[in-house]
């Protein structure tokens, strides 16, 4: 009997406990695609292959949005008076991860698929990974987001990826499934994927 409610609640523990960090792989800098290139090809998408975004490409695709590209700890973004207010959460089939741009990791804040919060349209039923971007200042945090998801286009131009920004989802629903702290709040969304 002993032995039974030991393995229950092994399994209960287990099922509550949420994954590990996950360090990402060094971002991969290594495209030689020019900016006027990029430029050129950048556009909203909604092609989406549902193939998942593996982790060096998420770690190259965190980093050109707000990754730290200087030994000071300054980003790939500009921000105003150096208040680094920006928060990016990856949303994806295994739950919902901070990044942390320091560490080049993602930190698990919740276990459970929420992308279903993002499908308010069809072509978003296919999409693997969605980017929110949240802020706290007034008046900057909006500045940053669209700095840091501009890249992120740049990026998916230059790589041959779908992206598309996105305001068209319950922003309630997802500041409360995030539970932000007090003063951050929920600004814009992203997809982010290979295309179809």
């Amino acid at each position: 009997m002993f032995k039974t409610i030991g393995v229950i609640m092994a399994g209960i523990m287990a099922t509550s406990v949420m994954a590990a960090d996950i360090k990402l792989p060094a971002p991969d800098k290594t495209n030689t695609t020019t900016l006027i290139q990029a430029l050129e090809k950048r556009h909203s998408d909604r092609e989406f292959s549902d193939k998942a975004v593996d982790n060096q490409t998420l770690s190259t695709i965190l980093w050109a949005a707000y990754g730290v590209n200087r030994e000071d700890g300054k980003r790939t973004i500009p921000t105003a008076l150096d208040k680094k207010d920006l928060s990016i959460y990856v949303f994806n089939k295994d739950g919902i991860w901070l990044y942390d741009a320091p560490n080049n990791t993602l930190k698990q804040q919740s276990a459970e698929n929420h992308l279903d919060l993002f499908r308010m349209q069809d072509y978003m039923n296919a999409v693997s990974t969605v980017l929110v971007y949240t802020g706290s200042t007034e008046e900057y945090a909006v500045m940053h987001a669209g700095s840091a998801y501009q890249n992120v286009e740049l990026y998916a131009a230059a790589n041959d990826m779908a992206s598309i920004v996105r305001g068209y989802f319950d922003h309630e629903k997802v500041q409360e499934v995030l539970n932000l702290p007090d003063g951050q709040r929920v600004i814009i969304s992203q997809a982010i994927g290979w295309k179809k």
